[in-house]
């Protein structure tokens, strides 16, 4: 109704609230909505006391928890009696387990470079997690979920930018890790390029090698042709006693130096080679023939390499091997980080999924690979795909060559191996200028593989962890797109800011985010509705039955005589009157 002198309508001050009779009533409902029973609370990744947190988290009334043990040094300090123990309370509560395993760097690459030793390392590592997992479910297929990368960085493309502003290249051969900026020509007006800029890095690099080669055989040779008869003579007479004299004298040192040119000269032909022979695969023919010509000699020098013809036939060998090599197309000796790595890592992934196969068979943990905060390698789905289809492609290789059939090994690889998908740090993309539609998408491309879900809400720009509701996440519609491919696994919690700066389970404000069915009929009334409807269940109503009802209305226990159970002596206070008793 307008006021005709004010000229508004009471509509203009007051539009009224939420309604919590509406089944979407709050605005922390996120508009998707699933049962209590498929949320998964996440342990405490700072503690090694996994039997304690396990029963914590128990008190919340949640039926899914993931042992959460992200530091490797804290997963080491969980006594193997722990495994077992949580085994128990997980059957004793009718309660699903899996685990988090501490976050390793499956390629093998650390700050120190790549080594092969320590890829095995890591391997060994996670195959020991995956063990140790299965103890907690040893009759059924625990989701082991392992980061995909650890520590390698990936620089994200901003969206509508074509070419990333650098690159980073491994150096296969010393598995050093260096940062390639990627420019425009000031004076060419070229446009950085990464294939083409891969190719002049490795090309410089062979050039350098056979530069390097040529010197020291050039320099060799000529010292050896200049001095080589005198110094031959001076040996002769110095086998006579006789005292050399000082041009014999430098003329044997300068010999000398001159064989040390050639000797040094025959050990980098021969690294040379091997790295030729290695890296580039489409030249082998040509370096198998040389291998051919130069057999003989090679195997007379390393029968007698302090002969005097030792020299003269490494001085052959190198000048034929430096005409070869200077033939041949450059090994591509450095190669992109992220497709070294991704081949490493898969073989980590597969070989540990394989590993665990043979041992449990079809009990075997599921190697579950979660997607890294985006910047970190293989963080997005298409990365994240390229890396499970890869490794169960590997998975099926070795068990084919242990007895397996092919489509048995199929199946096996696509039970063991697949992905857990975190929304946030998905979500991290916005960083990059990325929006909501591109986030639906990364959720649609992953689905198929999707096994388990680890739910965080942050606003896109720092890897936080917030209940979900909080940010910008959006989880309606990730979890539609998974939930179009068949998608049951549980949605784990985790929430680590929110533990740090709130103290409490996230559980509350996550089936309120959920709208959760209160009642396990799963129907309305809802966790969203809670707080404007029903009140908060875990804001409570106050005490059950309050001892100050009891005295208001007369009835309270403690008017009770002793002897009764109250706390008044024996025939005094009136229960009812509030008099003493006559």
């Amino acid at each position: 109704m307008a006021d005709e002198k004010r000229d508004y309508h009471v509509s203009d001050i007051y539009q009224g609230g939420y309604s919590s009779f509406s089944p979407k009533y709050g605005d922390v409902f996120t508009g998707y909505r699933t049962a209590a029973s498929g949320i998964s609370l996440a342990t405490d990744p700072r503690t090694a006391n996994v039997l304690q947190e396990t029963a914590a988290k128990l008190a919340t009334g949640v039926k899914k928890i993931e042992i959460s043990t992200t530091q490797p040094d804290i997963f080491e300090s969980i006594p193997k009696q722990h495994f077992a123990e949580v085994r128990r309370l997980s059957k004793l509560t009718g309660i699903d387990v899996s685990m988090h395993a501490p976050i390793v760097e499956a390629s093998g690459i650390s700050r120190d470079g790549f080594s092969e030793e320590n890829r095995e390392g890591v391997q060994r590592q996670m195959l020991d997690v995956v063990e140790k997992s299965h103890e907690l479910n040893p009759n059924g297929n625990i989701p082991v979920t392992f980061h995909s990368s650890a520590m390698i960085p990936q620089p994200v493309l901003a969206k509508g930018k074509k070419t990333p502003s650098e690159v980073f290249v491994i150096n296969s051969e010393t598995g050093s890790v260096n940062r390639i900026p990627l420019e425009e020509s000031h004076l060419t007006d070229e446009k950085p390029d990464i294939k083409q800029e891969l190719k002049r890095i490795n090309e410089r690099s062979w050039q350098n090698s056979i530069s390097h080669l040529s010197y020291n055989l050039e320099r060799g040779s000529e010292l050896a042709a200049h001095y080589g008869t005198i110094a031959q003579i001076a040996e002769i007479e110095k086998k006579g006693e006789r005292e050399l004299s000082p041009e014999e004298k430098r003329a044997r040192a300068t010999f000398n130096t001159a064989t040390a040119f050639l000797n040094d000269s025959y050990r980098e032909l021969k690294e040379i080679y091997e790295t030729a022979y290695r890296n580039a695969p489409e030249e082998r023919k040509t370096l198998d023939e040389l291998k051919k010509r130069i057999g003989e000699k090679i195997k007379q020098v390393e029968k007698n390499p302090s002969e005097t013809k030792a020299i003269q036939l490494r001085q052959e060998i190198i000048e034929d091997g430096l005409e070869t090599l200077n033939k041949i197309s450059s090994p591509e000796i450095f190669k992109p980080l992220d497709d070294f790595a991704k081949g490493k890592t898969t073989e980590t992934f597969a070989n540990v999924a394989f590993d665990s196969y043979k041992k449990f068979g079809d009990k075997s943990p599921i190697i579950s690979i979660e997607n890294p905060p985006a910047g970190g390698a293989f963080s997005t789905a298409e990365e994240l795909r390229d890396v499970v289809e890869e490794a169960r492609k590997k998975f099926v290789e070795k068990a084919m060559k242990s007895g397996m059939s092919k489509s048995q090994a199929e199946k096996a690889a696509e039970k063991t191996i697949g992905v857990t998908w975190d929304v946030g740090h998905i979500n991290m993309l916005r960083k990059y200028g990325y929006g909501k539609e591109d986030l639906i998408k990364q959720a649609e491309i992953v689905a198929p593989l999707v096994k388990h879900v680890h739910l965080s809400d942050n606003f896109g720009f720092e890897h936080t962890e917030l209940p979900m509701g909080m940010g910008n996440v959006p989880i309606k519609e990730i979890l539609e797109q998974l939930g179009k491919e068949g998608f049951e696994g549980a949605k784990v919690i985790e929430a680590g800011n929110w533990w740090q700066h709130f103290k409490t389970p996230p559980v509350k404000e996550t089936l309120e985010a959920f709208g959760s069915p209160i009642y396990s009929m799963e129907m309305a009334p809802y966790w969203n509705q809670a707080l404007g409807f029903e009140q908060s269940y875990y804001g409570g109503q106050g005490p059950t039955l309050p001892q100050v009802n009891y005295e208001t209305f007369g009835g309270g226990f403690s008017q009770l005589p002793t002897e009764l159970g109250g706390q008044r002596p024996g025939a005094q206070g009136g229960r009812m009157s509030g008099k003493p008793m006559e």
